[in-house]
């Protein structure tokens, strides 16, 4: 079982957060001072007052209803402006073939690993400087293992986000989980090619009924691990772009994943990551051989055109829905609560968990203030209603908890979920919607919304292209 979840929280006067009253005092105020000389202005800018802090005050999918609404009305503004829309162009303009939206600042770089010999992609951020190396996985499981070497491999991960926390290079991960169902004819032809012609007859009838009663049972599962680095965080920062490059390599090369349970397949090359943004597209072309990938360049990678809707996401090879974090359950969970979503269905998916691990010191300030917006807020409610409530009990001990396992040596990690699903036709849209929405409800406490009103950035942090929402520039 895992636990210690915990969303921050500020705090505020009647559910507002910290920042929002202090805004509102001072907008009160103001109003008051010029009401002195214009009374009747209070007519006029007190009920709009009211009702702009009432919407921040409310909430709405897990949110406040000020950003749900204000959030609606710059989607609607970028949709009339044609904003939202991508078409690739043949333009004589040096970036005019660049990915749309996040990734338009990404360029790909084929780089020689020296520990290993072989090629490696590396994703170089211009904007930035960062750099985004992509690790492949073997796709194992630990669902049979005893429950002592999975309290290992939690440990063993631990100590993994301890490395991250004290690297100052590492600005972020994510580890991702693509599915993407089969139609069974690769089973049934490995199955024909590994065939021993002189088997018996008995064994061969039972592997051939064993393959045609399931056609549709196969799915191919590609994980990978991304990290972000900022090669020029150090104290002598590389002189140019190879020096940069080794730097990244070095910095990703220190992580060791042995011990976690995960099974390090080799680093992505150049090759592996077009393959896995452009099927992320276009999930018709996943399985095509690696000579269709080699000549793509990396704008060839992304959409010929792409409208980034409220709700969802229209490229190349069909719609996508992409879900992000809205809560996890205040209770113990176990290490499989994501099952459900990893499970095969009928449309890709993609789930990623992206991290920010936080240094030592930062995680001990954040801590310290949530333990006195916790405080507060249940004296604040002890003072209106003569007791706080349960909930805001049980959440100042669990941020107490929580400051007593980071004293012990533990780490503070930002952390967030993000689920995508692929239809091929805008029809299959809402089959596909329900199959996600079932698979979070099987989760048992898990709860997600919609990515409202940024599809296309949420699309692309599931993708080796260096983007991560919780990574700050």
């Amino acid at each position: 079982m895992v636990e210690g979840f915990r969303t921050r929280r500020s705090f505020g006067f009647g559910g507002l957060s910290r920042t929002a009253t202090m805004i509102a005092a001072m907008v009160l105020t103001a109003e008051g001072l010029i009401a002195t000389q214009a009374p009747m202005t209070l007519v006029v800018t007190l009920p709009v007052t009211i009702a702009v802090f009432t919407l921040a005050a409310a909430r709405r999918h897990g949110m406040s209803a000020l950003a749900y609404y204000w959030a609606r009305i710059a989607w609607k503004r970028a949709t009339r402006f044609d904003a939202t829309s991508y078409r690739r162009l043949l333009l004589p303009h040096p970036y005019a073939l660049d990915l749309p939206g996040v990734g338009a600042s990404s360029t790909l770089i084929k780089a020689h690993d020296p520990t290993s010999g072989r090629p490696v992609g590396v994703v170089h951020d211009r904007t930035t400087g960062y750099m985004t190396i992509t690790t492949l996985l073997a796709p194992g499981g630990s669902l049979m293992a005893p429950t002592g070497a999975v309290q290992s491999n939690l440990r063993t991960w631990s100590s993994v986000l301890d490395a991250m926390s004290t690297d100052g290079q590492i600005k972020g991960a994510s580890v991702t989980i693509q599915i993407t169902p089969g139609a069974g004819e690769a089973l049934g032809d490995d199955v024909r090619a590994r065939q021993d012609p002189g088997a018996p007859r008995l064994a061969k009838q039972v592997i051939n009924e064993l393959v045609r009663t399931t056609p549709h049972a196969t799915a191919s599962v590609a994980p990978w691990m991304t990290v972000t680095v900022d090669p020029n965080a150090t104290a002598n920062p590389p002189a140019d772009l190879a020096e940069q490059v080794a730097e990244a390599l070095r910095v990703v090369d220190s992580l060791d994943l042995s011990g976690t349970g995960t099974d390090i397949e080799r680093r992505a090359t150049d090759v592996d990551l077009r393959r896995l943004v452009r099927s992320a597209y276009d999930p018709a072309v996943f399985n095509a051989r690696d000579e269709e990938f080699e000549e793509l360049s990396w704008a060839e990678c992304g959409p010929v055109a792409a409208d980034d809707g409220w709700e969802a996401y229209a490229h190349d090879g069909g719609v996508s829905v992409t879900w992000v974090l809205r809560e996890m359950p205040r209770r113990p969970i176990p290490y499989s609560v994501l099952l459900p979503l990893l499970a095969p269905g009928r449309f890709q998916r993609r789930i990623t968990l992206a991290y920010r691990v936080l240094d030592p010191h930062e995680g001990e300030a954040v801590l310290e203030r949530e333990i006195s917006h916790a405080h507060q807020r249940a004296q604040a409610t002890a003072e209106v209603k003569g007791r706080a409530k349960w909930s805001q009990r049980a959440d100042v001990a669990r941020a107490e908890k929580a400051a007593a396992q980071v004293a012990s040596g533990a780490q503070v990690v930002e952390w967030t979920l993000l689920v995508t699903t692929t239809a091929r036709d805008a029809a299959d849209l809402p089959a596909a919607r329900q199959e996600v929405e079932r698979a979070v409800k099987a989760t048992r406490g898990i709860r997600m919304r919609p990515a409202f009103g940024c599809q296309g950035a949420s699309f692309a942090a599931g993708l080796p292209i260096g983007y991560s929402p919780l990574v700050k520039d």
